[in-house]
């Protein structure tokens, strides 16, 4: 039998086309990053700098990555640990690094994994890590993003990978993460070149392009300060996008909500000379747009006036409870920007307070959830006027 060059030349066309699709469609919608919540550890995790123990993970310099995990050693354990205390994203573990230190007195730190599988040239793909600042960090910065690149960063010494970024928060934006009582997620969108196996977490940009912000110290959390910022990290993943069947990275950009509602309701909070303190605080309510932790220039007005008042009376602590809407329920099952708003909210209270000078050990979190409807609803409201008035945060003194 014959088999001419041309036949053979389609034969291996074909092949390569099919494995192609083959490899493009084992990659659909898998998470690329092994272990990526650091659940799974290869030894006894016993001292800081161990985040080598985490199976599939590694730094890539003489600075070693934390990785953190339920133990009875104090500085390692989670939630409680020495750099203040965090919830993990995802599952019980975390890692963390320094992202920035004054002087570089701190030497910052990375984590490396090989991915499942190499990128393929031309391909999008979805690029979310959480991250959240630690209540020991004395700083707070930005540039916080993830490399990705065909061979595996490795150097003894203690020093700055300095690269280009692949993915930073919200699509490279000087953003600064602050929040300590939440997970940020740093995401967006990565084209491959092409042969990309590794990637690595950090910051990889210079002092002088990096911005950072002073932050208080909580005189409530008995951690010792570091001069630094330094972030827990968390539920990482790559994921292949196919634009062709109009797949997207659904990244919690801060106009996220505006597909849904902008609307914030707003009441007018009696408050006379007559009222105690008590009833002056619990009379304040703060509303928010669909997806959204924002509070506008009335619940700033709210928030100082439980701030004087709180200040005014040291003894008192106040219950902070946080309430999102059925629809934001709904949409969180689908895109985790929209999950736990009821926490992000007080999150976002929280961290106003703390500004006004409240120390957080007087603040009580509470999760109301979709559950407690405002009273305020009426059966003549419309639908968009009864999911804004139940996107609120309410108080009561204890």
């Amino acid at each position: 039998m014959k088999f001419s060059t041309r036949n053979m030349m389609k034969t291996v066309s074909l092949m390569s086309f099919m494995t192609l699709s083959v490899f493009t469609f084992s990659q659909e919608g898998e998470n690329l990053v092994s272990n990526p919540s650091f659940e799974s550890i290869d030894k006894k995790v016993k001292r800081l700098g161990s985040i080598a123990s985490a199976t599939g993970w590694s730094s890539p310099t003489g600075a070693r990555a934390d990785l953190f995990v339920s133990s009875k050693i104090e500085e390692i354990n989670v939630p409680m640990n020495a750099f203040g205390k965090e919830d993990a994203k995802d599952g019980v573990n975390y890692a963390g690094i320094v992202s920035y230190s004054y002087g570089n007195k701190m030497p910052r730190t990375y984590v490396l994994n090989k991915l499942d599988a190499p990128l393929k040239k031309g391909m999008q793909y979805c690029v979310k890590l959480n991250i959240s600042l630690s209540e020991a960090s004395k700083y707070a910065s930005n540039n916080v993003g993830v490399k990705l690149s065909k061979k595996p960063f490795s150097t003894d010494g203690k020093v700055s990978i300095i690269e280009e970024p692949s993915v930073m928060h919200f699509n490279n934006d000087q953003k600064i993460i602050t929040a300590r009582y939440n997970w940020t997620e740093i995401c967006g969108v990565f084209e491959a070149k092409g042969g990309e196996k590794y990637i690595t977490i950090g910051n990889f940009l210079s002092d002088e392009e990096t911005k950072m912000e002073r932050m208080k110290k909580d005189k409530n959390v008995k951690v010792t300060q570091v001069i630094a910022a330094y972030y827990y990290i968390d539920d990482i993943s790559v994921v292949l996008i196919d634009a062709n069947k109009g797949e997207k990275c659904d990244c919690a950009a801060e106009d996220a909500g505006d597909s849904y509602s902008t609307t914030i309701y707003q009441k007018v909070f009696n408050v006379t000379e007559e009222m105690t303190s008590k009833e002056k605080v619990e009379v304040q309510q703060v509303y928010f747009a669909f997806g959204r932790n924002k509070m506008n220039t009335e619940g700033q007005q709210s928030l100082d006036l439980i701030a004087a008042e709180m200040k005014a009376n040291p003894e008192t602590k106040l219950q902070i409870n946080g309430h999102n809407n059925v629809m934001e329920d709904e949409v969180g099952l689908e895109n985790d920007y929209y999950a736990d708003m009821d926490n992000k909210r007080i999150g976002a209270v929280m961290k106003y307070l703390q500004e006004q000078g409240i120390d957080s050990g007087r603040m009580l979190p509470t999760q109301k959830g979709s559950e407690t409807l405002n009273t305020d609803v009426k059966d003549s409201d419309d639908d968009d006027l009864k999911m804004a008035k139940n996107r609120r945060v309410t108080f009561k003194v204890r």
